[in-house]
């Protein structure tokens, strides 16, 4: 195809990485130039916007996530949600002053409304043909389900794009993503792609926000810096029934999502919490991310690897609080956090997908197996040209 060949011909790319996290409060959009492939990628980021969604549409979003959810209204808000990612992509490249048309790839992760990897089966929505439409540029979208069909989880699929910003020849490196649910990738010190493995740890930020939204009667949508927690005393009975989730003990690769950790979760924590303080619950569901996070490493990595650096990203890197619990339960590891490699933390997972668009339609493999679990490589998501 010419767009694909044009594409490959260029220097340099300019591509617009798009997602909508399990919080699914707003969507993230980076604009990205982009030269190379493989080991030899490189990207800077030029501009990032996150464009909140409004209050009675997260609404319709949120009620997808329920087993009552109707195909009708996934079909609505699918199309609806096109139009919103189109919108984040023409904001992010009016920010950076280049009009769409000088774009070269938009990449949409979408959102997620149900993966259930045991079944092979997921689903991401923000229909890419609208983006397409809408913008004018062409569009890789739905990454997931090809490395699910070569048996993998189709998750994390971060990993790739970890492996290029973040390897370092003489230092095992833990990158630890701190969204609605937490995954690690360890990248071992001159380890070249296979050797990677990553996996979700469990909860990230998913329990704490709900345990906030519902103690707050929906006022506050997060705990601001970690100030909630930092009040409360840790609760070690209700922790160590919380730690006995069986996601928790089980080996990698494995990932997990709302299914495990949302809002039914939420629902049956409070229910058992009884009249405990409010700084003491979520001082205790805060810990619960930072144990079980500790806990993954000891189990499934500290075994294979002495692990340098620990870096954090993601909104749950903010959390001060939890950042604080983290380091002191990796007593070992440096903690660090994108920041201090020059990258919005915010913005990564953004970033992360532009790449994996770029090597999409360049015809290059960029699941990988070792993480997910797929039996091979396989080239991601599919492309709608505008």
């Amino acid at each position: 195809m010419e767009a694909l060949a044009c594409y490959a011909t260029k220097e340099s790319r300019l591509v617009i990485g798009l997602m909508s996290g399990t919080s699914a409060d707003g969507i993230d959009a980076a604009l990205c130039r982009v030269s190379g492939s493989g080991e030899t990628m490189r990207v800077s980021l030029e501009a990032f916007v996150c464009r909140p969604y409004a209050p009675e549409f997260r609404r319709s979003l949120m009620a997808l996530f329920t087993p009552e959810a109707r195909v009708g209204d996934v079909a609505r808000v699918n199309v609806a949600l096109g139009r919103e990612f189109a919108e984040a992509a023409r904001e992010v490249a009016r920010q950076a002053g280049v009009a769409l048309s000088e774009v070269d790839l938009i990449a949409s992760h979408g959102q997620t409304i149900c993966h259930l990897p045991a079944e092979g089966a997921t689903v991401q929505i923000a229909e890419p043909a609208v983006i397409a439409e809408i913008t004018g540029v062409m569009v890789v979208a739905d990454f997931r389900p090809r490395d699910m069909a070569a048996g993998g989880q189709g998750a994390p699929l971060v990993p790739y794009a970890d492996w290029v910003l973040f390897r370092h020849p003489e230092k095992t490196r833990a990158v630890q993503n701190l969204g609605g649910i937490a995954n690690v990738t360890v990248l071992p010190a001159g380890g070249g792609l296979a050797e990677v493995i990553a996996f979700d740890t469990g909860p990230g930020n998913m329990v704490i926000d709900a345990v906030v939204s519902r103690l707050s009667h929906g006022e506050a949508g997060y705990d601001r810096d970690g100030e909630w927690a930092a009040r409360g005393e840790v609760d070690e009975a209700l922790l160590a029934d919380l730690m006995r989730h069986p996601f928790l003990a089980l080996p990698p690769p494995k990932s997990t999502g709302r299914e495990e950790f949302g809002e039914a979760f939420a629902t049956r924590l409070l229910e058992a919490a009884g009249k405990r303080r409010a700084e003491d619950l979520v001082a205790t569901v805060t810990a619960f991310t930072a144990v079980s996070i500790a806990a993954a490493y000891r189990d499934f990595v500290f075994p294979r690897w002495g692990v340098d650096e620990v870096i954090l990203g993601g909104g749950g890197s903010y959390n001060r609080t939890l950042r604080r619990w983290l380091a002191e339960r990796l007593p070992h590891c440096a903690v660090r956090t994108h920041e201090d490699f020059g990258i919005n933390g915010e913005a990564k997972e953004a970033i992360a997908f532009a790449l994996l668009g770029n090597e999409t339609v360049l015809g290059v493999p960029a699941n990988v197996p070792s993480a997910t679990g797929a039996r091979h490589a396989v080239i991601l998501g599919k492309i709608v040209l505008p």
